[in-house]
Formats: C-alpha cells, sequence, structure tokens
C-alpha cells in the first residue's frame, strides 16, 4: 500500500501536514484554521473524512491555532503529550484527547507512528515517522540540531518533510534583534540550510524518492536559494519547496527498495 503526502502549509504562519493512504490519513500539526484546512484539501481532492486523528508536535501557535476547531467540528481524536497540552493552553473535547510515548507505535487503520524527542524550545517536543506497510514518510520540522533519532529514522524514509529553516548568511545580516538570532541559530532553534543539506547528503537512503523542504523563513530564507542548493545535490530525488500560503500537490510515495538493517541505538546524541 503506497501513501499520498502533501504540505498544506508550512511556516511561522502556519503548519500542517497530511500523510495517508487510499482508506485513512493523518495531519501532523493543524496550525490553519479549520475552514482553510477543508477548502485546500478540497482543492487536492482530497476528503476530510479520511482524516483518523491529528497528532502534535509541540505547543507553538503555528502548529495548535487550529486543533480546536477542527477536531470538535471533524470529531477527531488528537494525539497530544500531556506536557504539549497544558503548555498550549488547549481547552479540548475530553474523550477526543490521546497521548503517546515516545518510540512507540500507534496504529490508525494500516497507518503506523511512532513520535521521537527532538531539541527544540518547546516544553515537550516530538517529530514523527509515518509507515504503511513498507513505505516509510517522516515529518522532520522544529528542530535546534540533528540528533541520532533523526538520522535513524531519516535514513529509512521513501520521502520527507525536512525543515530548511534559514540562509545562515540572511539571519546574520538580517534585521532581527540579536536575541531573536540566537534562538532561531540555537540548539534548541530551527535547522538552517546549510543543517539541512548535511543531513540529506550524508544519511538520506537510496531508496528516497520526494523530499519536501518546509518552515522556510520568510524574513531569513527564499523558495529559490534552498531548491537551487539541494538540487544539487538531489541525484534523482524530486525537490519539493513547501509554501507558506498555500497547498502543495499531492505526492504519491511508493516502496521500491528494501530496508536497510539498521540498528543505530536511539538517544539525543548531536550528530553534527
Amino acid at each position: 500500500m503506497s501513501l499520498y503526502i502533501t504540505s498544506l502549509n508550512s511556516g511561522s504562519n502556519g503548519n500542517c501536514y497530511y500523510v495517508g493512504n487510499e482508506k485513512e490519513a493523518v495531519l501532523v500539526d493543524a496550525g490553519i484554521s479549520c475552514r482553510e484546512i477543508e477548502r485546500r484539501m478540497k482543492r487536492l481532492g482530497l476528503s476530510m473524512q479520511k482524516i483518523k486523528a491529528v497528532f502534535v508536535s509541540h505547543e507553538h501557535s503555528d502548529h495548535i491555532r487550529g486543533i480546536p476547531s477542527l477536531i470538535k467540528k471533524h470529531q477527531l481524536p488528537v494525539y497530544i503529550t500531556s506536557a504539549t497540552l497544558l503548555n498550549g493552553g488547549l481547552f479540548l473535547q475530553k474523550d477526543l484527547v490521546r497521548s503517546f510515548t515516545a518510540q512507540e507505535s500507534i496504529s490508525i487503520g494500516a497507518l503506523n507512528i511512532t513520535a521521537f524527542p527532538k531539541f527544540h524550545d518547546a516544553a515537550d517536543p516530538y517529530s514523527f515517522f509515518i509507515s504503511c506497510n513498507e513505505v516509510n514518510v517522516g515529518v522532520f520540522t522544529d528542530i535546534g540540531l540533528p540528533c541520532q533519532n533523526l538520522i535513524h529514522y531519516f535514513s529509512r524514509c521513501h520521502a520527507a518533510f525536512l525543515e530548511a529553516n534559514y540562509d545562515e548568511e540572511m539571519l546574520e545580516n538580517g534585521s532581527y534583534p540579536y536575541y531573536l538570532k540566537k534562538r532561531i541559530s540555537g540548539d534548541r532553534g530551527h535547522l538552517s540550510n546549510k543543517q539541512a543539506v548535511e543531513l540529506f547528503r550524508k544519511y538520506r537512503p537510496a531508496f528516497m524518492s520526494h523530499l519536501i523542504l518546509s518552515h522556510l523563513s520568510h524574513n531569513n530564507n527564499h523558495p529559490k536559494i534552498v531548491e537551487d542548493l539541494f538540487t544539487q545535490y538531489a541525484s534523482g530525488i524530486k525537490i519539493i519547496v513547501a509554501s507558506r500560503y498555500e497547498e502543495t500537490a499531492v505526492h504519491f510515495i511508493a516502496a521500491n527498495d528494501s530496508l536497510p538493517v539498521y540498528t543505530a541505538p536511539f538517544q539525543m546524541e548531536i550528530l553534527f
């Protein structure tokens, strides 16, 4: 069974990522309104009826803004840790709230979703690895530094949403105050283009087919810079730059090779 993926929005103004098969789907984060999620999915020919759950990465408003109205209207379970729920100030229908534990797989129909911790300035932040049979998709954004967990899961992905938040020179020479520049570039901030392409070059698997570059800064990055940088090293992998204004096309992800044997330990060790 293959997977279908799209970014419904990606950036500091809102993040929402769709991963599903022919029968069911999940959203990772809902930082845009319920109405806008519905509109964008309709334009793509995707049915809201297929969405069976929402998984929440952390409590920042650009990831949770649309959750209350979305889950209330569609009666969707939301998978969120207690720390994220508390720090996000969310008041949700109790019977729709589900918790999750790092490294434990949750089954949503034929989809299996595994959360793992990441470096970010939030209370209890996670990235997600979504599998269906032999097809794997990762949602890896809002990351200050790469760690062993990220390497482990990225190296198993047929497709991934990967943060490329800022160009280092643009951030350094830009108008942001010093404290904000330090926060963005710090070890619990965001991945730079340089960090993201280093991860891509070193650890992408031979069977990766799609890379959706995500969460670009409006002021400290540019889609063409990111696209040109990654295209140099794509070697046949389709490079897509997610927009902060509209949805991407729906991309079909299929297994095209067997997975490698990988036995790295789960730990928050910084790789580079």
